[in-house]
């Protein structure tokens, strides 16, 4: 099985309000007033008071090419994996410091940016680490990365028991932005998106960086992936000349009252497992929308959501990393033997992954 054993973040470099940031976008996009009162409410109605960017909102003023873009994205996006698995190696509330040299396995997931070879081979170097480290890059995940990550990586370490696996997740949404479309995908996006990396280090049963370990921890029992047949539609990207397109469908809040529903609902009823028995749930906040979908179809307590409703409201919506830092949150906090959770996020495809834990 597997032992998530330290997690790290990583925070973008310029913080703006969600005021500041639709004033600014009203600027780039001048708008009939019937486009404002139709596309602007989406800002006000995120409960999102913050996001943070990679880039000073300035550079946003112009349009800029995919190349120049992604150059940006590949020189960032290394600087913030580089800071959040520094992080993660030494969480003195987590973790008696681990050397980036003993990692055995990468997993890196990104969604925003295209770099070959992909931006865990420069971490190799930035961070010299063992040069027999196995490497899976994935691309194309977006939100649903983060606990699609911690899945293979379990699935990896149950045949390979005595190894540990990171999983980097770095996502520069901003960059996506596309100066001249005023769709409303695009303006969601905008009320939506923002920057971050966030690192997780698991163990396998007999790893001996177990010992190094701070505390009860939580243990991987089992994951489940569902992808709705014929949906690849609901979410993504549409790559143009001018980059990432993103793609957005209203239903998707409905698809968590159903599609969602019953995934949760048999992961349950196979693990013997009760709602009730989970104090709260590591979900991916992928909005406001998303929130609250998943407390109706669940009849859930909002409290049992209150940390990924807090990450929103203070980062926004970073895609993959997002749900790491709610289990980074989750993980700061002592937690009694026996204490069971899930960790869930939603991407294209449409997916839904989900890792069941418990605190051991």
């Amino acid at each position: 099985m597997a032992y998530i054993i330290s997690c790290g973040i990583k925070e973008a470099e310029y913080s703006y309000t969600q005021q500041e940031i639709q004033k600014f976008v009203e600027q780039v996009f001048p708008m009939s007033s019937r486009e404002k009162n139709r596309l602007m409410p989406v800002f006000e109605n995120a409960d999102i008071t913050s996001r943070q960017f990679a880039c000073p909102l300035e550079w946003f003023e112009n349009s800029h090419e995919l190349e120049e873009v992604n150059e940006t994205y590949h020189k960032i996006s290394l600087q913030y994996a580089k800071e959040a698995v520094e992080r993660c190696l030494a969480h003195h509330k987590l973790i008696n410091k681990v050397e980036a040299s003993e990692i055995e396995h990468i997993i890196f997931v990104s969604s925003t940016g295209i770099a070959t070879p992909t931006i865990d081979a420069y971490l190799m170097d930035e961070l010299q680490m063992n040069e027999y480290v196995k490497r899976t890059p994935i691309f194309g995940l977006g939100c649903a990365g983060g606990t699609s990550g911690v899945a293979k990586a379990f699935e990896w370490l149950k045949g390979n028991p005595e190894s540990n696996v990171l999983l980097i997740a770095v996502e520069l949404c901003s960059l996506t932005f596309q100066h001249n479309d005023k769709s409303a995908s695009n303006v969601v996006g905008a009320a939506l998106f923002a920057d971050g990396a966030a690192a997780v280090l698991l163990a396998g049963d007999n790893s001996p960086l177990v010992n190094r370990t701070k505390g009860n921890l939580p243990y991987v029992l089992e994951a489940s992936t569902r992808t709705k047949p014929h949906s690849q539609s609901v979410m993504g990207w549409k790559v143009v000349n001018t980059g990432f397109e993103v793609i957005f469908k209203k239903n998707i809040p409905k698809l968590v009252r159903t599609f969602w529903k019953e995934h949760i609902e048999d992961c349950l009823l196979n693990s013997r497992w009760k709602k009730e028995d989970l104090p709260f749930i590591i979900a991916h906040p992928g909005g406001k929308k998303v929130l609250e979908s998943y407390v109706e179809c669940l009849n859930l307590n909002p409290s049992v959501l209150e940390k990924s409703k807090n990450i929103l409201n203070k980062h926004g919506n970073m895609s993959s990393p997002t749900v790491l830092y709610v289990l980074e949150k989750v993980m700061q906090e002592e937690h009694k033997k026996g204490t069971r959770s899930l960790m869930t996020s939603l991407g294209p495809g449409f997916t839904s992954e989900i890792v069941q834990l418990e605190w051991v």
